[in-house]
């Protein structure tokens, strides 16, 4: 680990033991030169194509700051296109924000396709070092250089007039593995909880087409499943803020259901309120509420022991009655066995809508209430895990935000 030190001169506030040089300040046209790639259309990429290729809109979705993995291939005749060497630095060349142009990535392969629109840097210095500090201390300056409105473009010759700090090649390998290591640290702690959250989807398909059953605790299986109507279980609610008070303001998030406003939508914020909320929903503890225009994404949340908490007028709310566990009807809300049923009740014109009347008419399986408990309680067993191994990427992910701003000048 870095390690910080007093600063003292042009030199970063961590600094690996044995590096005590200051940074030396070079312009990028003094230590790199310049070319771009060649036209890879979308038409050219094939399943299973013979050459690796690379295009410049797979920087801003799919890769990070190193590239070894390569997503797309293609039978383009190669003759004509341009090919990688490893340490080579891609930037796009152009794209819709001046903020998002400003993305670097080094490939670690040699012969790779590179697509038109990528400018491409080669330096004898470490190219993945280059991308970290292109990416953060240098981002905003290289966003700026970004000219154009409707379509952002990025020129050789200003990248060529920024100015670096660089330490020795000795220092930016060590700076590059290491960061590096944290990469796919963040990416295994990824995998974890992409294989949990399959496992999951896996078990409920099972526990909803009823291919998996629980049993008693006296290994006697429960009673066969009723079909009810979701009316017949809930009730709509909605209570409004006639007061007025200046209670947080909520938001439903597809994935993490009721967050704060100022949360979902940066720079809104609840206490600084002027607009009027009175026709607002005052959400009590053990209330569903959905956003009827967005439930088909998941856009629904439970409160539990939330509560005192205000949401748009826009959400349908309601609770439900004693025939129902919450957390089990929360599971199924999260479905793509309920998805179909809210697509054949939905309702508009240019948007389609599922009001309460419509959610109210859906037909589901219902297991007798303690079958309801153990599912509810299964799943949420892997909520819990989840939750868990998602804070721990949090953490992680946090950590490589602090290490880019302080081991970089």
């Amino acid at each position: 680990m870095p390690n910080k030190k007093l600063k003292v001169g042009n030199v970063p506030n961590l600094r690996f033991p044995g590096f005590d040089n200051e940074w030396e300040v070079r312009k990028m046209g003094e230590v790199a030169t310049f070319s771009k790639g060649k036209g890879i259309s979308k038409s050219d990429i094939e399943e299973g194509g013979t050459y690796e290729c690379i295009r410049y809109g797979e920087l801003y979705t799919y890769y990070g700051e190193t590239i070894d993995e390569i997503k797309s291939r293609t039978n383009a005749n190669v003759s004509r296109l341009v090919l990688s060497e490893a340490n080579d630095v891609i930037i796009p060349a152009s794209g819709e924000t001046t903020i998002d142009i400003a993305t670097a990535s080094c490939v670690l392969k040699s012969g790779v396709v590179l697509g038109g629109d990528l400018n491409i840097i080669k330096t004898q210095n470490n190219g993945v070092f280059l991308s970290y500090y292109l990416n953060s201390k240098k981002k905003m300056e290289i966003a700026n250089l970004a000219q154009g409105i409707s379509v952002v473009h990025l020129y050789s010759s200003q990248l060529a007039m920024l100015n670096l700090n660089l330490p020795t090649l000795k220092e930016q390998n060590k700076i590059s593995a290491f960061l590096s290591k944290l990469d796919e640290r963040i990416q295994t702690q990824n995998k974890i909880i992409e294989g949990l959250k399959l496992s999951k989807q896996t078990l409920i398909k099972k526990i909803f087409s009823r291919e998996l059953r629980f049993n008693n605790d006296n290994e006697i299986s429960y009673p066969d499943w009723q079909i009810k109507k979701l009316g017949e279980i809930t009730l709509p609610v909605s209570k409004r803020n006639k007061n007025n008070e200046k209670l947080p303001v909520y938001s439903i998030n597809n994935r993490l259901g009721f967050v704060p406003q100022n949360e979902q939508f940066e720079g809104i914020s609840s206490d600084d309120r002027g607009y009027d909320i009175t026709l607002y929903k005052v959400i009590d503890k053990y209330t569903f509420a959905y956003n009827p225009a967005r439930i088909n994404v998941g856009s629904i949340g439970y409160s539990r022991d939330l509560e005192n908490i205000i949401i748009s007028s826009l959400y349908v709310c309601f609770i439900t009655n004693d025939y129902i566990d919450d957390n089990f009807l929360f599971q199924y809300l999260k479905t793509e066995k309920f998805n179909k049923e809210v697509l054949k009740n939905v309702e508009g014109g240019v948007r389609d809508y599922l009001f309460y009347e419509n959610f109210a008419r859906i037909l589901f399986e219902m297991p007798c209430i303690e079958e309801q408990n153990k599912i509810a309680d299964f799943l949420c067993t892997f909520d819990n895990k989840i939750d868990m191994e998602t804070g721990y990427l949090k953490k992680l992910e946090e950590q490589k935000k602090y290490l880019l701003q302080n081991m970089f000048v």
